[in-house]
């Protein structure tokens, strides 16, 4: 098993400020994503947080890859590039986006809908995807091994309704890294993965598909879409488990509204 970066409490705390970049990019991101913007008005409204900041993004160069955010529109599931591409009413965009603070992560993604418009399935979609995201965190506080938080995202997923699980594309363990060991599968399987430990991170980020489950990666060796054409919704946050609990580093609650539902009180270091 590759090895798990375990980290100490001080470095959980310059995780929190690069989450927080993050958040406050989202907020950016969302405002600037309305009908007859393009993905690179967003792009661009994404960079400029990051450099106002003070940190550095952590997608752009990273493997080659040339934009500061992902978005992926309609059938895109992930690593959509930034272009000219104008955005509609009714598109639904997903965003993912990074930050570095001192040499340490933040990573998350949200799914809209832009305008008005867009359908109930579209809207659907986006609330299951969510709620499986925060059922899998919620789980990091009640199991003992990784797998069990597979199974609970899973879970979370068949109990939202009939939607396609993406496979290929998993969280991940995040730190001095954005993509790190262990990988964080979106669905169960028999291996009950590493043991849940303290100064552990993980990015947690399910992906769901109207349709099916099966994916292609177009000729920019970048941009993943579903085969059948369906839409795809992606959401994800970085979380830590500490001494005391768990902390969602990318969210500026903490996780406290997506949590409670779950009976769970996210604990923040600060």
């Amino acid at each position: 098993m590759a090895r798990i970066e375990y980290k100490t409490e001080e470095q959980i705390r310059v995780m929190r400020q690069a989450g927080l970049v993050v958040a406050r990019l989202h907020d950016a991101v969302r405002a600037a994503a309305v009908p007859g913007a393009t993905t690179n008005d967003l792009d661009r409204v994404a960079a400029q947080v990051i450099e106002d900041a003070g940190a550095q993004p952590n997608f752009l160069g990273y493997y080659g890859y040339p934009k500061t955010i992902c978005t992926s529109v309609n059938d895109v599931v992930v690593h959509g590039i930034p272009s000219d591409q104008e955005l509609r009413a009714g598109d639904l965009l997903s965003v993912d986006a990074g930050a570095i603070v001192d040499g340490w992560h933040g990573d998350a993604a949200f799914s809209m809908i832009i305008g008005d418009g867009g359908t109930s399935q579209d809207a659907d979609l986006i609330e299951a995807t969510t709620q499986t995201m925060w059922a899998g965190i919620a789980a990091l506080t009640t199991s003992k091994h990784l797998g069990q938080v597979s199974a609970a995202l899973e879970d979370a997923a068949r109990e939202a309704g009939n939607y396609g699980i993406i496979r290929e594309y998993t969280g991940h363990g995040i730190g001095s890294a954005m993509h790190q060991p262990p990988e964080v599968l979106n669905y169960r399987t028999r291996s009950r993965g590493p043991r849940l430990k303290p100064g552990m991170c993980l990015a947690i980020e399910p992906m769901l598909t109207t349709g099916g489950e099966a994916t292609k990666v177009l000729d920019d060796d970048w941009t993943v879409v579903t085969v059948d054409g369906s839409r795809a919704a992606h959401v994800e946050h970085t979380v830590a488990i500490h001494a005391e609990g768990i902390w969602v580093l990318t969210a500026v609650d903490g996780g406290r509204e997506g949590l409670a539902p779950y009976g769970v009180v996210p604990i923040p270091l600060d």
